[in-house]
């Protein structure tokens, strides 16, 4: 199995569902948008199968920053270019296990995830 974690290292969210993962004894990957980039190759892979629209975080400080004709103008294009340019939009943690990709962090679901 192979396990990649997607997101940046001092988001709560991150650290909570790293420290689960540590204490299941589950071995993964880290990539770190902030260190090693995303492309919007990826983006697009994420909102393919995840949909854009649970990909684009809204709750975080960068898309509030947002004007509000960015806000409405957009679209997935226009959310994947964001996010490439600006990762700390993706919502967190994205997972990618061998070829299928989770998102978000609750216990439950990981345990689901993992059984």
């Amino acid at each position: 199995m192979n396990i990649t974690m997607f997101g940046i290292p001092n988001c709560d969210t991150i650290k909570k569902a790293r420290k689960w993962l540590d204490s299941q004894d589950i071995n993964y990957q880290f990539h770190d948008y902030r260190k090693q980039g995303i492309d919007t190759d990826l983006v697009n892979k994420f909102c393919q199968s995840l949909g854009w629209e649970s990909v684009l975080n809204k709750r975080g400080t960068t898309y509030r920053q947002l004007s509000d004709e960015q806000k409405k103008s957009l679209d997935e294009k226009s959310a994947v270019a964001l996010m490439a340019e600006m990762p700390a939009m993706i919502k967190r943690p994205i997972l990618l296990i061998d070829e299928s990709l989770h998102i978000g962090f609750k216990p439950d679901q990981y345990a689901n995830i993992f059984s």
